[in-house]
Order: structure tokens, then C-alpha cells, then sequence
């Protein structure tokens, strides 16, 4: 009663009408009437179904009206988002089911998560419909719409055009092999940059090898021509053939003979005397080799009525034999391709050449430039090392040093090294693995689908030779 008279009087007052002390017989009389006992209580809960749809409309639209942020994606790279209830505050969901998703290459899990690797790019539009505590369980569903944005391969957007095969100098766009080099294997594989590729230009890397049967020896070249050389691919293949040449025509086993005698000697006690012997047979067999390859390049310039620049190329070739006591490593280096020799049970690599980069080496330095050979540098430039054993000697243009050591000084780390080999066992975001198992019949094609990598902004051709 109390409540009834409470409402109604409040109910007057705001219509401006007090009850005089006259009338308080009446008034009680009135609020008593069974009649308006029962409209109080209509009224009442009309007002309370009132507020709590009120209520109800307003959570609902709050939840449609809530900002949600969800990661961006990447077509054919794996995704995964959580869309956290507790942090959206959506405990009163009694209701809910996710669509949007068919064709996408996601599903939402019982993590609350959505995961998978998305097909498609775009601006995906995911519905979540829902129903919130309040709501009648046959009550039409809530739609809330997400956007995740799907941003695309940013491989597929690189076109892949052939080259000119009726060009002159034109050479296959890639190039892979797999074979024995002395005693031990070689894979090699280089790849056209997506640069290149992208506009069905030439691949300017060059390398080329061969086991000089006869005097025991092989020999393994690889070459990088400079993107600013419009014949560069040229300068790159006769510098890799010009030096396999000059060590076919200039070496045989009579001349050999003193050297090998040498090497045994400095093997059992290494003197100053047999360094300098070993230095000056480094010197003057492997820097005729350099020079030659600068020759044969110059010879074909002018044949051909073109600027020697025009074939700019970098040159690093490696000289190995196997003997009783073990390998002979002879090297030379002119550019940014680094030779790296890593010992049997990889803990410890030896950086075979300098590399012409930064500060140091003032530039890219080209085997075409006559200076380099006039240089005081020059003697720096060959490299020896005399080993029981090896586990992998690599030559690799700067396509491969840039993305997976970046700097100059991590070549000499052998923690670096350890990871690119950990990259090559398919430690990468695309599990391209190469099996060094010596039985591995697939290695080459593993070796050029690994050098498939993505790198945001190094789109050069790339060559990595390896023998092991």
C-alpha cells in the first residue's frame, strides 16, 4: 500500500496537484481501490520491461558500435588471432557463431582463435552473430561485422617473364647442377633475380666449375654482373670460363710436382720457407688466372665495339686439392662474393677473401677494371689454407650474402654460419629444406627452391655454390 501511495502521490505532484489535509480520507480511499492498485503495478513493471529493453538495446549496440582491431594477414603465410571475449568484454554472450569464413583458407578453433593460411586478399568481412543474456532464446540473431584485412603475396605480384632467347648472349634464366667435386659432392644453383625477372631481363650471375682429372686439381668459379652493366652477363660467364681455361692450358702434373712437395713439407713442419714458396705459387698461378679473365673479357669488348664497362662482373674462383694428408684450398677474390670455408665439425670458418664493400674496400670492384691489378691491394686478394678436412666450402654472390648476413662482419661468425646452415636444413618460413645426404639425387632442385626466399628489398640474382 505503501509503495502505491508513494507512486501516485509522486505521480500528482508532477501534474501539480496536492492532496489538502481535507482530502487525505479521500486520498487514502483512493489508493486503496483495488483498481488502482493493480494499474500501479502495470505501470511499474511497464516502466521496468521499459528500462531493461532500454538496456538491452543499448549492450547490444555498444557491442555493434565496438571497435575490434584483427591483425592483418598475408596470402599463403600462416595466420593465426585471437579474438579475446574476457578483454572485448563480451561475457554475455550466451550465443554465438562465426561466418565469413568459407573459401578463406581460416577457421575460428575452440581457442577463440582464428588460424589457418588465407587464400584469398582482400578486406575479409567475418559476421559474428551472437545473442546476449536478456535475449529470448528465439530472438533474431545479432550480426557484427569484422574486417580482416588479407594483404597479398608479395611474391605473386612479381612477374615472371622469359628472357630473350634470341638474344645473342642470352643464357638460361636459371641454372642448377649437382655432381662429385674431387672426392666430395657440389651442388650448385643460380637463380634469376625476381628484379630481372619481373621485367624478362637477363640473369647477369654466372659460375661454372671442373675436375682437372689429370693433375688432381678442381676448380669452381662464380661470378656476379653488375646491374648497372648492360652486357654484364656476358662479363660474368667469360670470366668463369676464362678462368677454368687458363688452369686447363697452364697447369699440368710436371710443374706441379715441386708444389706438391711443398704442400707435404709444410703439412708435416710449416716453415717460413714453404709459406713463401706456397705464397708465391698462390700469387703467380692464381692472378695470371685473374688477369687472363680480364683479358679474354677486354678481347671480347673490343671485338664486339663495346666499352669494357659494359661488362662489368665480380670474380671469386676457388683452387682445391685432395692430398694424403689432406685438402689444399687456393682462392681469389675481386667484388662483394664472399668464400667461406667452415671446418669439419662447424666450429670455426674461415673467411677466404676480403670483400670490396664499405669503407674498406672503397666500392664494388669489378674484374674489368684495370687498376685493381696495379693496386697494392692486389696481394690481398688470394687466399690458402691447408686442412685435415671440411665440411662445406660455399661461394655465393651478394644475392645470398645480403638477405642472410647483411653485414660484412658477420661472414667471420660462426654462429651466422650456423644459422644459415640451420636455413638450408628448412629453418625458414617456407620449410624449403636441402638434404646434404651424399645419396640425395634431389638436391640441386631443393638447393633452387630454397633460393625462392623472400627478403623485402633484395630481389638480385642469386648464385650459392657448395661443395661438401
Amino acid at each position: 500500500m505503501e509503495e502505491t501511495k508513494r507512486y501516485i502521490q509522486s505521480f500528482l505532484s508532477q501534474k501539480k496537484i496536492d492532496i489538502s489535509a481535507d482530502k487525505a480520507a479521500l486520498f487514502e480511499a483512493f489508493i486503496a481501490n483495488e483498481k488502482n492498485v493493480n494499474a500501479v503495478k502495470i505501470i511499474q513493471e511497464n516502466q521496468k520491461m521499459i528500462m531493461q529493453n532500454w538496456i538491452l538495446k543499448n549492450r547490444i549496440d555498444d557491442i555493434l558500435t565496438q571497435t575490434v582491431s584483427i591483425p592483418n594477414g598475408t596470402v599463403n603465410k600462416n595466420y593465426q588471432a585471437k579474438i579475446d571475449f574476457n578483454a572485448l568484454s563480451w561475457n554475455d554472450f550466451i550465443f554465438f557463431e562465426i561466418e565469413g569464413l568459407e573459401s578463406t583458407g581460416l577457421e575460428f578453433n575452440a581457442n577463440d582463435e582464428l588460424i589457418g593460411t588465407p587464400k584469398i586478399s582482400g578486406d575479409l568481412k567475418i559476421k559474428i552473430l551472437f545473442r546476449v543474456q536478456g535475449e529470448p532464446e528465439d530472438s533474431v540473431l545479432n550480426e557484427k561485422t569484422l574486417t580482416l584485412i588479407i594483404n597479398p603475396d608479395p611474391k605473386s605480384l612479381w612477374k615472371d617473364l622469359e628472357s630473350d632467347k634470341t638474344d645473342a648472349l642470352w643464357k638460361p634464366d636459371n641454372e642448377i647442377v649437382a655432381t662429385k667435386f674431387l672426392d666430395k659432392n657440389i651442388v650448385v644453383a643460380s637463380k634469376r633475380g625476381r628484379s630481372h625477372a619481373n621485367k624478362g631481363s637477363f640473369r647477369e650471375d654466372d659460375f661454372t666449375f671442373k675436375n682437372l682429372g689429370e693433375i688432381g686439381w678442381s676448380v669452381l668459379a662464380v661470378s656476379d654482373g653488375a646491374g648497372s652493366a648492360k652486357l654484364s652477363r656476358q662479363g660474368s660467364k667469360i670470366a668463369c670460363d676464362s678462368v677454368i681455361q687458363y688452369f686447363e692450358e697452364n697447369l699440368n702434373t710436371e710443374g706441379l710436382k715441386e708444389f706438391d712437395g711443398v704442400l707435404s713439407e709444410h703439412h708435416h713442419k710449416a716453415t717460413d720457407e714453404t709459406s713463401k714458396k706456397i705464397s708465391h705459387f698462390v700469387y703467380h698461378n692464381l692472378s695470371r688466372a685473374a688477369h687472363f679473365a680480364h683479358q679474354e673479357i677486354e678481347e671480347f669488348a673490343i671485338k664486339n665495339e663495346a666499352d669494357l664497362k659494359d661488362f662489368h662482373a665480380t670474380l671469386i674462383f676457388a683452387l682445391v686439392k685432395k692430398y694424403d694428408f689432406g685438402y689444399a684450398i687456393l682462392t681469389f677474390g675481386i667484388g662483394d662474393c664472399p668464400i667461406g670455408l667452415l671446418n669439419k665439425d662447424l666450429t670455426e670458418v674461415k673467411l677466404m677473401n676480403w670483400i670490396d664493400v664499405g669503407d674498406f674496400g672503397g666500392g664494388t670492384r669489378f674484374i674489368t677494371m684495370p687498376e685493381i691489378f696495379q693496386s697494392d691491394k692486389f696481394s690481398t686478394r688470394f687466399g690458402f689454407k691447408l686442412v685435415d678436412d671440411f665440411s662445406y666450402l660455399m661461394l655465393m654472390t651478394d644475392g645470398i650474402y645480403d638477405p642472410k648476413f647483411v653485414v660484412e662482419a658477420n661472414l667471420e661468425k660462426i654462429d651466422k654460419w650456423n644459422e644459415f646452415l640451420e636455413d638450408l636444413n628448412g629453418k625458414n618460413e617456407d620449410g624449403n629444406k636441402v638434404d646434404f645426404d651424399k645419396g640425395n639425387t634431389e638436391i640441386a632442385n631443393q638447393l633452387s627452391a630454397w633460393m625462392d626466399f623472400w627478403n623485402p628489398g633484395n630481389h638480385d640474382d642469386r648464385t650459392l655454390a657448395i661443395i661438401y
